[in-house]
């Protein structure tokens, strides 16, 4: 277009359909034509979004003029609706909704928007040369939409709220155009109206406020001006969304459902503001109880660095079921290097038996927003790089991006190792938030000038004395080393400190940062902090490389400085004092058994009271206690790890069987760092019959485990070298149990499973107070095995026991099992055996190691008692 082309203006107007999008950019095409290509494409880009939003949102005819001048194309598209101001969104690249305005910003060289009492216009122009004046922005003299109340919305999870969002626009946009082709799917016309109308309230109100300067992410209250007469059109877009819920679950929307957590919290919202509205408190989102896919609160969005600072073996996918960040304790426990396992498909992890049924489930996660896993602790096995498999507990918990993508965060902790502890999962929650039910009272307030309470800056000899009480029991409470730190941690920072920081010596001689706790835990990134220290050498010459000579408690009355020999463990304590926005502080080591394996850091912030002298003698009683509460749950992890490990080596491999399949698990509790007394066993008897047997040891400690594996041994010479009828077998066996120092009791069943490799096959056996044997024939028929219940062991010796006999079908699957798998809180345990039958039945026709893993997958999560599983399957050559 040249600068001499004569003013041309032409416009045409346009009714409220969807398809008015494609008529308007025909027509700006048509009056463009013979003019630059670009321009024209730029154009008709704009053009099309403007009318989409139009369409969307004014719901009005819509009339769209072009004026070309000097060079410079003008673009007006104009609605007649002027009390519904425009609501620039400010959605990331990743949004399928929100681009209209932005795609203006980003592409027009000047812009604006125009009201008045007809109408508004929003208006582009694209300019070929010389620099456009500036433009003036989206405000308009449209007055906003009347808000008379304002909602408070507490401790809103931004990156979340930023998802919900954008899938509410989303689901809207679809609805309002299924509607204006004819096909309403089942909602209502005027609550579709009331819904975009609202949703558009909600939407401008809350970006309004997230745009305020200053603010962190993470958690925020925000203000949100609403009318008072609100509440119904809030009730109509719930009442939408919910109905559209329905249709995406049936596959009629492009949309995908939302993920229950989305869902929490949009329920949570809407409960807000209808609450509000009708004269109740605001309730934080933070403290309304969630089921265990729903963590309670999001205390930062999704980095990818949490993962890589976690201790625990943590991997996190994104929605392409692609790994996204693998930390080392990951990349090891599985025989990869972390950056060889990004970017790979989850699946790369999954044995191949169990691949099709993750894929299964992830696409049902997506397309259902309905999941079996989040949120619990699973047992399964990984897929080690070298082939084998790798039992471990799963526990994923979501998360979001700060674009509004969706993360998911996993675990993997091996099945023998300690329980898990949920918080220290990236973004979950440690403990109740200051002030919430159930947590602490909020601290009291400073005393003008200074950053800490006065209650510390006056301490008598009564607290102190109370404080180091204090100290031993927080320690003493827990014998999981990480929790008791935490909780110390937290103690110190409420009475003495702003910052509380451990570093302790491991195993082999590094350094680890294993806790930074703040006395506000909103004002810390979980995992930000911790991890694996730059090694402690003799170059080493910062305060707490001297600490850990054995120097100390040292005070430093600022915080230590940059030298220009210091060493990289000097330098790395000298960047947390800065980051953490440190001032005075006291160091100690900790010391137990004459031998120096960490120390405590005590920080206050700049403009408080600082430490001094007096203040030293206390922090030394401190880490006295601290010492040795640190001591005492090491020495019980190493025995911990002693029995775990003994329990491992009793773990069996079972015997190779012509015309038999056998598989077996074992999965320890995810509710106990203890181990426990269950067992199982299979051998070949001298005249070629195969012994199948499980039992359970009561208790969940060494001595059970002793105790389990003295029985077990027992138990295989009396059958091997009696080669009796299973009742007699169990006989002898309770009669030895009382014969030791101290005898167990147990439950136990014992089977003999007689055949050749292409059958018949008769199984005998004898049961001591343990569940039935579960028998699934190939059809999906499933019932238990009834006769030869018997009194467990350890009871009466001399007790009359029976043997019962049944024939197995070929293909068949005879399963034995613990009372962890089935046995629940609160549930009969009639109901809990009819869901293990109901679940055996449908994996009748399943590979026996899926079987097995699908049983512990569908029936073993979150079970508080260990598990074993022994299935035995008749397959003739």
């Amino acid at each position: 277009m040249a600068c001499s082309d004569p003013p041309e203006a032409v416009s045409r107007r346009f009714p409220d359909r969807p398809t008015s999008a494609a008529a308007a950019r025909r027509f700006v095409r048509t009056a463009l034509d013979g003019a630059a290509a670009d321009l024209v494409g730029t154009a008709e880009l704009l053009v099309s979004e403007l009318v989409t939003n139009a369409v969307l949102h004014a719901r009005t005819e819509v009339e769209v003029g072009l004026v070309r001048l000097d060079g410079r194309l003008r673009v007006r598209v104009r609605d007649r609706r002027p009390g519904r101001p425009l609501v620039p969104r400010r959605c990331s690249p990743y949004a399928g909704t929100g681009q209209g305005l932005a795609m203006v910003e980003r592409l027009a060289s000047r812009y604006g928007a125009d009201g008045g009492d007809a109408g508004k216009t929003v208006w582009f122009e694209l300019w070929h040369a010389g620099p456009p004046p500036p433009s003036s922005g989206w405000e308009t003299a449209v007055p906003p939409w009347p808000a008379d109340r304002t909602v408070t919305l507490v401790d809103v999870p931004t990156a979340l709220e930023t998802t919900c969002r954008q899938h509410r626009h989303a689901v809207l946009r679809e609805l309002t155009f299924a509607a204006s082709a004819g096909d309403p799917l089942g909602v209502p016309p005027e609550d579709l109206a009331a819904a975009n109308d609202v949703n558009n309230m909600i939407s401008a109100g809350v970006t309004a406020a997230l745009e305020e300067p200053g603010a962190e992410p993470g958690l925020r209250s925000l203000p949100l001006p609403l009318p008072a007469d609100a509440g119904p059109a809030v009730s109509a877009l719930r009442r939408v969304l919910g109905l559209a819920e329905e249709r995406a679950r049936e596959e009629r929307l492009l949309a995908l459902p939302a993920l229950p957590r989305g869902r929490a919290f949009q329920d949570w919202l809407f409960d807000e503001i209808t609450g509000q509205l009708a004269g109740d408190p605001p309730t934080a989102w933070t403290v309304v109880p969630r089921e265990p896919e729903i963590s309670s609160a999001e205390l930062v969005p999704w980095d990818a660095g949490q993962v890589r600072a976690s201790r625990m073996p943590t991997i996190a996918a994104d929605e392409g079921n692609r790994i996204v960040a693998a930390n080392r304790a990951a990349a090891d426990l599985l025989g990869w290097e972390p950056g060889d396992l990004v970017g790979r498909r989850l699946v790369t992890l999954i044995p191949e038996h169990l691949r099709e049924r993750h894929t299964a489930a992830f696409t049902s996660l997506l397309l259902t927003g309905r999941t079996r896993i989040i949120g619990r602790s699973v047992p399964l096995p990984a897929l080690h790089r070298d082939g084998g498999l790798v039992p471990v507990r799963l526990f994923v918990q979501t998360q979001e991006t700060a674009d509004g993508r969706t993360v998911f965060v996993a675990q993997l902790i091996p099945r023998a190792t300690a329980a898990l502890d949920v918080s220290r999962i990236p973004g979950s929650v440690r403990e109740p938030a200051l002030g919430e039910p159930g947590g602490r009272p909020p601290p009291a307030a400073p005393e003008a000038g200074t950053g800490t309470t006065g209650a510390r800056d006056t301490m008598s000899t009564m607290d102190r004395l109370a404080l180091l009480a204090d100290l031993a029991a927080r320690l003493n409470d827990t014998l999981d080393l990480d929790e008791g730190l935490q909780r110390a941690g937290r103690l110190l920072t409420r009475r003495l400190a702003d910052w509380c920081v451990v570093d302790l010596f491991t195993a082999d001689s590094r350094l680890d940062r294993v806790c930074v706790v703040h006395r506000d835990p909103r004002a810390l990134r979980p995992g930000t902090y911790e991890g694996t220290l730059p090694v402690f050498t003799e170059e080493s010459r910062g305060p707490l490389a001297r600490v850990l000579r054995g120097a100390g408690p040292l005070l430093l009355a600022e915080a230590p400085r940059s030298g220009p020999d210091e060493s990289p463990l000097d330098r790395t304590y000298v960047e947390l004092f800065r980051r953490l926005g440190a001032g005075s502080a006291v160091i100690a080591p900790l010391r137990a058994r004459r031998r120096i394996f960490g120390a405590l850091t005590l920080a206050r912030a700049p403009g408080g009271r600082a430490f001094t002298e007096e203040d030293l003698a206390l922090v030394d009683d401190l880490v006295h206690s601290l010492a040795l509460g640190v001591d005492n749950a090491r020495l019980y992890q190493d025995t911990r790890s002693i029995a775990e490990r003994l329990q491992r080596s009793l773990l069996p491999v079972l015997p190779q069987v012509e015309g038999l399949q056998l598989a077996a698990r074992y999965a320890a509790s995810s509710a106990t760092a203890q181990v426990g007394g269950d067992w199982y066993d299979s051998f070949l008897l001298p005249h070629g019959d195969t012994g199948l047997v499980i039992g359970d040891v009561t208790g969940h400690d060494l001595d059970a485990a002793i105790a389990m594996s003295q029985l077990r041994s027992m138990f295989r010479g009396i059958a091997v070298d009696r080669e009796e009828p299973p009742a007699e077998v169990l006989r002898r066996l309770d009669l030895a149990n009382h014969s030791l120092h101290r005898e167990a009791t147990a439950t136990c069943v014992y089977g003999v499973l007689k055949g050749a490799a292409r059958g018949p096959w008769e199984l005998k056996h004898s049961s001591a107070g343990h569940p039935p044997p579960l028998l699934t024939t190939r059809d999906g028929r499933a019932r238990y095995l009834g006769g030869g219940a018997g009194l467990l062991l350890g009871m009466d010796p001399d007790v009359t026991r029976e043997t019962a006999r049944h024939m197995l079908p070929a293909h068949s699957t005879l399963v034995l099992y613990t009372d962890g798998l089935v046995e629940r809180r609160h549930e009969h345990i009639d109901d809990a055996l009819e869901r293990l039958r109901l679940h055996a039945a449908g994996l009748a026709r399943e590979p026996l190691d899926t079987f097995c893993d699908e049983l512990l997958i569908g029936l073993g999560a979150d079970s508080t008692d260990d598990i074993a599983v022994l299935a035995v399957r008749p397959t003739p050559p």
